[in-house]
């Protein structure tokens, strides 16, 4: 912790091609939960030119494929895609969805301790520090703050000359464990044709400065704030490169700051226990960082494929725990059910929340009244402090 180092994360936009298959895997559940919160969906899409592809298995209403596609085409409308190379109107849409496997189902609705069994076996992490109010490490909370004011930017304050294509990148200096200040800075954005970096850098420098602290940016040298490094971006999105749901799945959670399970999350209900178990890590870690027993802490559950309960939990406080490890370990079953029907219901995940998580982090969020990002929440600091 006494050690001096520097992080990196990065963030992309709605507009990068992956998170538009993310964007539109994630209709797909909400437009299953929102008829029915049994529903099982696993859900992929793929882009290219003025193509998308969906496949996967669904359980649940009856959703005709002239809807769901109909869909598709706002999911772009509303990220702002109206190019030649990728139009929401004109782009072809495909879908392949079909019934889930009856083994599956069968695993997940009644495993052998006749409580709903996990949807997939596997790994999950959860992870909080206080690198920020948020509970976030700092490059990655400060990556996806500059794209959000971006996409803000393009879609509600008339800045025409950005297009919904974007990636950012902050590096950080850590001294003693603590950011200290941003060391460099990359922002590659697509944009309007004739338009040279330096005038892009213009129009993207105010985001910056609004989202990252004044104090972190007073040593970053105009040399080290890279904006289109390449010179030109104005082919971008699905026609600049394929798409596809899931292949940003650092992006997603903690900016490689904390180990990740392997599973992503866009496109699957909360039955699968790569999307709702990692929830749960990160509502527990959270709440521990918020209750002050620890300045970070990672979680690990591990799951079966139709056995209800985790076969393990595992806590590590990196040496930062004002408690014994051990304790806290013991604390969390009792506090949390960690079935996948507990997650569910604890963090009410049968609802359709999932569309606002598909791009800028699934973690480190506002939670909503509506019922967005309930695993935010830190609710659960009270009860662990009058248990310790």
């Amino acid at each position: 912790m006494s050690r001096s180092y520097l992080f990196t994360s990065e963030s992309v936009s709605e507009g990068h091609p992956d998170k538009v298959c993310d964007r539109i895997s994630d209709m797909v559940v909400d437009t299953y939960l929102s008829k029915d919160p049994s529903s099982r969906v696993a859900c992929e899409t793929l882009t290219t030119t003025n193509k998308v592809v969906l496949a996967g298995e669904v359980r649940g209403p009856s959703v005709s494929k002239d809807q769901i596609i109909s869909q598709v085409r706002d999911c772009i409308k509303d990220i702002g895609y109206e190019q030649d190379g990728f139009h929401w109107k004109n782009c072809e849409v495909d879908s392949f969805l079909h019934e889930q496997s009856a083994d599956i189902a069968m695993g997940v609705d009644s495993g052998d301790n006749k409580d709903e069994g996990a949807g997939d076996q596997g790994i999950m992490f959860g992870y909080a520090c206080i690198d920020t109010e948020s509970l976030m490490p700092a490059p990655i909370h400060y990556s996806h703050q500059i794209l959000l004011k971006m996409a803000d930017a393009r879609k509600n304050k008339g800045i025409s000359e950005l297009e919904p294509d974007s990636k950012s990148q902050v590096t950080m200096l850590y001294e003693n464990g603590k950011p200290s200040k941003v060391t460099s800075l990359v922002i590659s954005t697509q944009h309007k044709p004739n338009l040279s970096p330096s005038e892009i850098k213009e129009i993207v420098k105010p985001y910056v400065y609004e989202s990252i602290p004044n104090n972190l940016l007073e040593d970053l040298k105009d040399e080290e704030f890279y904006v289109n490094p390449t010179g030109n971006f104005v082919i971008g999105g699905p026609d600049g490169d394929s798409g596809l749901t899931g292949r940003k799945i650092i992006v997603d959670t903690y900016g490689g700051a904390a180990p990740h399970g392997g599973g992503a999350f866009s496109g699957k209900d909360p039955s699968k226990v790569d999307r709702s178990a990692a929830y749960a890590a990160r509502y527990l870690a959270k709440n521990i960082v918020a209750a002050k027993l620890a300045d970070q802490c990672v979680i690990q559950l591990s799951y079966a494929i139709g056995v209800s309960k985790p076969l393990s939990i595992y806590i590590n406080t990196n040496g930062t725990n004002k408690i014994d490890e051990a304790k806290i370990e013991k604390l969390i079953p009792d506090l949390f059910d960690l079935s996948p029907r507990g997650i569910r219901e604890h963090l009410k995940l049968s609802n359709p929340i999932y569309v606002p998580t598909s791009a800028y982090g699934h973690f480190g969020r506002e939670p909503l009244t509506t019922g967005h990002f309930s695993w935010e929440k830190t609710d659960l600091v009270d009860k662990l402090k009058s248990a310790i």
